[in-house]
């Protein structure tokens, strides 16, 4: 797989290796493997060096690409809003309580009748898989009670939102500035004119002067509606008449977060010239920034080991971990995404609702929300469980 940010041209060292992802999977004990690839598979004409990584016989691995060895796979854009084709077709069946090679062959039907596509992009689907698993299966965490609540507790810290707060400008307006998530890793703020003083024509609050660590683009910043910014999933979840800014990349986010609220009006005695008012905001680290996982992988070392190499004498084995883990990770993986694509909140969260869908959604692990901000203790049980080592 091609990283965004390879070279051009780019050699199998550039690239990060499936087998080595799967093999790092194989030694967690999952009961089940996934790899859905909407990605094109054209050969690199400057390398062809195959890894060479040993990997286990096991019943358990489906691997579904978007399209055929060699050929391409497309993408659609809709109301600003792009897709590949296999996602399109794919995110109308993921929930479905059927077995994971089922689901894939519906969504091989539906592409072969989609008529863009036809003839140019099929769905291939490979698996080994000898029962009946799907990605709508319960959380089965078996021995490892104690580690699935860990990372549970892990996920619902990741999804914590900042609060909502009301902000009194000396010239008597006030602000709301609140706050929703798209992912784990994207943050919507949304700024709206609670009060407007009598005396001032105009009024309205902008944000600005974010880290240089996040992906904004000023053009997209404090639109006047959601789609403007790149927000498709929430826009109807989102209050009307504000600002609205997308932030993404959070998990690049080092520092807190800090950034500034600048209010600005017009006054008709002043020939409606713009005056400004400012303030600093720190919300500290949002979302999966709470994480800290640029302190947790120095704490490790991970940056010198996580390298994905292609040759299983180089390639990293986890440390120890408890037994008869079979269905720990995919279960988890399932509950965070069945719960985020649940019928009460389909695109993601807005305030407190998203945890109220966790906890209470029936037939799935309740998610236990941590009211302590001190999150070691939970760093050294989550993060040690994936830390990786050389052999």
């Amino acid at each position: 797989m091609v990283p965004v940010d390879a070279p051009n041209p780019y050699r199998s060292a550039n690239c990060l290796c499936v087998q080595s992802i799967l093999k790092l999977m194989q030694e967690k004990e999952t009961g089940l493997n996934v790899f859905l690839m909407d990605m094109c598979r054209k050969r690199n004409i400057y390398d062809e060096i195959a890894p060479n990584i040993v990997l286990r016989v096991t019943a358990n691995i489906v691997f579904g690409y978007a399209t055929c060895q060699d050929a391409e796979a497309f993408e659609l854009s809709s109301s600003g809003f792009t897709n590949g084709v296999f996602v399109k077709f794919l995110k109308k069946r993921l929930l479905d309580d059927e077995k994971i090679t089922v689901v894939l062959d519906r969504v091989a039907e539906d592409m072969g009748q989609f008529d863009a596509t036809k003839g140019k992009q099929a769905l291939e689907i490979r698996s080994s898989l000898s029962e009946r698993r799907a990605l709508a299966d319960p959380i089965l965490p078996g021995d490892c009670a104690d580690l699935a609540h860990a990372q549970s507790r892990q996920w619902a810290k990741a999804h914590e939102l900042p609060e909502s707060m009301s902000l009194d400008f000396d010239c008597g307006a006030q602000i709301k500035l609140g706050f929703a998530a798209e992912f784990s890793n994207v943050l919507v703020i949304y700024t709206h004119i609670v009060k407007k003083p009598e005396d001032m024509s105009f009024c309205q609050a902008h944000v600005t002067d974010f880290s240089q660590d996040l992906d904004v683009d000023p053009k997209e910043m404090n639109r006047e509606t959601p789609e403007e910014t790149g927000i498709y999933l929430l826009s109807s979840s989102l209050p009307q008449h504000c600002l609205y800014t997308r932030l993404s990349s959070l998990q690049k986010l080092r520092e807190e977060l800090v950034f500034t609220v600048c209010l600005q009006g017009t006054y008709p005695a002043m020939d409606n010239d713009p005056v400004h008012w400012t303030k600093s905001i720190n919300i500290g680290k949002p979302l999966i920034a709470r994480l800290d996982l640029h302190g947790a992988m120095r704490k490790n070392s991970c940056l010198q080991t996580c390298l994905m190499p292609h040759s299983p004498s180089n390639s990293p084995c986890h440390s120890p971990r408890p037994e008869h883990c079979l269905h720990l990770h995919h279960g988890l993986l399932q509950a965070q995404d069945h719960s985020r694509l649940s019928p009460q909140h389909p695109h993601g969260a807005v305030g407190d609702s998203y945890y109220e869908s966790l906890s209470s959604s029936p037939g799935r692990m309740s998610i236990p929300i941590e009211a302590s901000d001190d999150i070691n203790e939970l760093h050294s049980v989550f993060i040690n469980s994936l830390q990786l080592q050389q052999q």
